[in-house]
């Protein structure tokens, strides 16, 4: 069987210029008006030239803007869950016409350049609401949408860094194009891929194992941008995510990526856009637990899996994995969930990353139920490295306090 095809049905679209493309459009992007953009927006530049956000050409105008706020449709009609955007200030002197380098000095300096066909200004907390379903300025995504531009630029770009992204994190880091080619190269047509943005415990790890049964394979595919404050760094969850995989998974059954994206929390919405660049990176199927893309108490549980059935059947071609809430039982004496284990509450060892990060964060311990040793050592010892503790608030879905 073929690899599932992406997402819009056409080729992969990556907009990244190489060779003398690449040399000549950083020579003349020295002549075009600069603009400083957040990480978020940088980050959303590498996911467009390496292909993830296949079929974007480049940051939404309008009618795109409003279209996926909306009805989760570009204009072209393929299904988009949310907005790609970038904006300025008056003081930035850009207009429709201009050409435009984008800067971001996190990420080196120039990441692209942009054509501006449209500028306009839209209503931030109706995008908020639409996406994030609050306009909450405590939700970490609302808080980016809040600090926009006060105009949203529309236009294609061209795309001239990776934002040292190979260089970090060098094998970890693959294309959608690389992807595939490995998939194809180890026979794998159904593939799941497991979102993280946490290091992996015991709850995580029974969930990735339930797809190596059902599919060829699992991805274990990280998000390697910028994350909110008291989320473990990239650089630690990998190393722990690494240990978990080289001690308690079957060789050939896994393999762990990453990808250059920042997280929104949009719970629902951002699962549905994990759907469609996941479908890129040639997987067929999208794990969803508990909380999916969630933050705080924003989301119930489970929003996350509802939302794959209420879209068009025709939006995504990729197919939500669906798993119920799941956790180390006692009576069981294993992992287990609420679709296979019998006892109650009081048997039951709720797992989270929120929890995780709370209890080591406070010099606690974690028993072996609840994370694997390996993983712990190196968690604990990122935390005892800490000069300045973060604190972790607690939230429904972190305790099992919600209801389904």
């Amino acid at each position: 069987m073929a690899l599932v095809p992406p997402h819009g049905g056409g080729d992969l679209k990556p907009l990244l210029l190489e060779g003398e493309e690449l040399a000549a459009e950083i020579k003349a992007a020295e002549g075009y008006k600069k603009l400083n953009v957040s990480t978020r927006d940088a980050c959303d530049c590498f996911m467009l030239g390496i292909g993830a956000f296949t079929p974007l050409d480049g940051f939404m105008g309008e009618a795109d803007w409003k279209g996926v706020c909306d009805d989760m449709k570009l204009t072209s009609g393929v299904f988009w869950p949310i907005p790609i955007t970038t904006s300025c200030n008056d003081e930035d002197g850009i207009e429709v016409g201009d050409k435009v380098a984008l800067y971001n000095d996190e990420f080196g300096g120039l990441v692209a350049t942009m054509e501006v066909t449209e500028k306009y200004q839209i209503d931030k907390s109706h995008e908020c609401k639409q996406v994030f379903t609050t306009d909450d300025t405590e939700h970490p995504g609302v808080q980016k949408v809040m600090s926009q531009g006060k105009y949203n630029l529309g236009g294609p770009v061209k795309v001239v860094s990776e934002g040292g992204f190979p260089e970090e994190y060098g094998d970890l880091y693959a294309k959608p194009a690389e992807t595939r080619a490995l998939f194809e190269e180890l026979g794998w047509s159904r593939v799941a891929a497991f979102q993280t943005r946490n290091p992996m415990h015991r709850s995580h790890e029974f969930l990735a194992k339930i797809a190596v049964e059902v599919m060829d394979g699992v991805i274990i595919h990280q998000i390697l941008g910028k994350l909110k404050a008291g989320d473990i760094p990239a650089d630690v969850r990998v190393k722990a995510i690494n240990a978990l995989l080289d001690n308690y998974f079957v060789k050939g059954t896994v393999v762990s990526k990453g990808y250059p994206m920042e997280m929104r929390y949009a719970g629902p919405r951002e699962a549905l856009l994990h759907g469609c660049f996941r479908q890129n990176f040639g997987c067929s199927h999208l794990i969803v637990g508990r909380d999916h893309a969630g933050v705080g108490d924003y989301y119930g549980p489970f929003d996350a899996q509802k939302i794959f059935y209420e879209i068009p059947e025709d939006a995504l071609v990729l197919d939500p994995l669906p798993i119920d809430w799941t956790f180390y039982c006692s009576k069981c004496e294993g992992m287990a969930s609420m679709k296979t284990c019998p006892h109650g509450k009081e048997d039951r060892m709720l797992l989270s990353g929120t929890m995780v990060r709370k209890i080591l964060s406070e010099g606690g311990d974690l028993p072996r139920e609840f994370s694997r040793p390996e993983v712990v050592k190196i968690l604990q010892e990122y935390y005892q490295s800490l000069d300045e503790k973060v604190e972790i608030k607690l939230h429904g879905a972190a305790t099992g306090d919600v209801k389904k």
